[in-house]
């Protein structure tokens, strides 16, 4: 049997390429869950950790990362996924970040991937600014939890087909099953307060369970 050196095993890149090759994946696979088109995509999913190192260094500059996606059913409207460096989480840091978008009027939403929480001053500027955003932990991004083999289908309900089931069964969204706006889920999915979810739970279960989720 061949001898194999544990040196071999050992990865030679930074933990940072490597935190950055992950949560760029995984928004990647967000914002097409969520209804945008990412552009060359599958091209980019199937990049290996290697190649993206070779692309971006072992040091990436997190603003050759940020990722603009255009709305599937609306191209003129998109979505800008932007990642933070290092660990300001002040004011003056949101300021800055914010300051460099242009054509705000034709945004969605902004993501921001930073490296920790934004204090309440930051988190102020956010809540201010013309344009919702969301603020991702990059370590939260590491994983996609929406690709766990445990996890049910999620289909997110226009509003038409709300309430076509509130009248089918004669109920008001408070009256179903709650899912708060805050969980993991939810934040993946980017919903809002009163959106409703169809949850199927089908893989392991002989018969397939099928409920539904009013997001408060």
């Amino acid at each position: 049997m061949q001898k194999v050196c544990i040196k071999s095993l050992v990865e030679n890149g930074s933990v940072e390429s490597r935190r950055y090759y992950l949560a760029r994946r995984t928004i990647m696979e967000m914002l097409s869950d969520r209804g945008y088109q990412v552009p060359d995509m599958h091209a980019e999913l199937r990049r290996s950790l290697a190649d993206f190192r070779a692309e971006f260094g072992n040091h990436p500059e997190a603003d050759r990362l940020r990722i603009t996606a255009h709305r599937a059913s609306h191209p003129s409207r998109k979505i800008l996924a932007i990642f933070c460096e290092g660990f300001q989480t002040r004011k003056q840091h949101a300021v800055g970040i914010l300051s460099q978008i242009v054509n705000k009027e034709m945004l969605d939403k902004v993501i921001l991937i930073v490296q920790s929480k934004m204090n309440s001053y930051a988190q102020k500027v956010l809540d201010e600014y013309p344009v919702k955003v969301e603020t991702f932990l990059i370590t939260d991004l590491l994983v996609n939890i929406s690709k766990h083999f445990l996890e049910p289908k999620y289909e997110i309900l226009s509003l038409e087909e709300k309430n076509k089931l509130l009248k089918q069964y004669e109920i008001e969204d408070k009256q179903l099953p709650m899912m708060l706006e805050s969980d993991a889920i939810a934040r993946y999915y980017g919903l809002e307060k009163g959106q409703v979810v169809k949850v199927s739970y089908a893989d392991g279960i002989p018969h397939s369970l099928v409920s539904y989720r009013c997001v408060v």
